[in-house]
């Protein structure tokens, strides 16, 4: 499990205009949340947030104010702007040991699909899943072991075997599959037979 410390500045103005300042002096605004405690606004540097926010790995942030409290959670909600892709809000929600907690986790393929090898397309679906787990459990990414997987087969959730981690998307959601190209052939031939032609 991933523990990181992302540095956060306490805020007492939310007001439009002031959050818009903010974001120009390159800090995005933040809210802590937790069960039984007052929601906390903060906001921290855009720079120190994108290496938390753009990765491939998951785990417990402390959020240090001032050097002093430190609070442990995980980022729950993101928001980007629709055209820069830059982060303009998000939420983090406090984690408390021996308390089960929610979270999403990106899925890691690993292995070479027989099935590629033969010719098959890969087709990864899913690229998170949503658990439940207490919080020294949380892993950085769950593993798919996929060089098993020959054409025509997938991988779903039901197949999937975690130690002290609960998934909570349908047993039926497909994670990966490799589907014979007939699709592209078909394609191809009949481009063919209009140039022919």
């Amino acid at each position: 499990m991933a523990e990181r410390i992302l540095k956060a500045k306490k805020r007492e103005i939310s007001t439009k205009g002031a959050i818009n300042q903010l974001r120009k002096s390159g800090f995005v605004p933040g809210i802590y949340y937790s069960k039984g405690k007052e929601q906390i606004t903060f906001s921290v540097e855009e720079v120190a947030l994108n290496k938390f926010v753009f990765t491939s790995e998951t785990g417990i942030i402390q959020l240090s104010f001032d050097g002093e409290e430190q609070l442990g959670c995980v980022i729950k909600d993101i928001q980007f702007d629709p055209v820069t892709d830059k982060v303009v809000h998000f939420d983090v929600q406090g984690v408390t040991l021996g308390q089960l907690l929610q979270i999403e986790l990106p899925i890691s393929l690993v292995g070479s699909a027989i099935g590629v090898k033969d010719g098959g397309i890969l087709q990864e679906q899913t690229h998170k899943l949503e658990v439940e787990c207490l919080p020294r459990d949380i892993p950085q990414h769950i593993e798919v072991d996929i060089s098993g997987l020959k054409i025509g087969e997938s991988i779903h959730v039901r197949d999937l075997k975690l130690d002290k981690i609960e998934i909570l998307n349908s047993e039926d959601t497909v994670i990966v599959s490799i589907v014979h190209p007939k699709v592209e052939e078909a394609s191809e031939s009949s481009e063919g037979i209009t140039e022919e032609e």
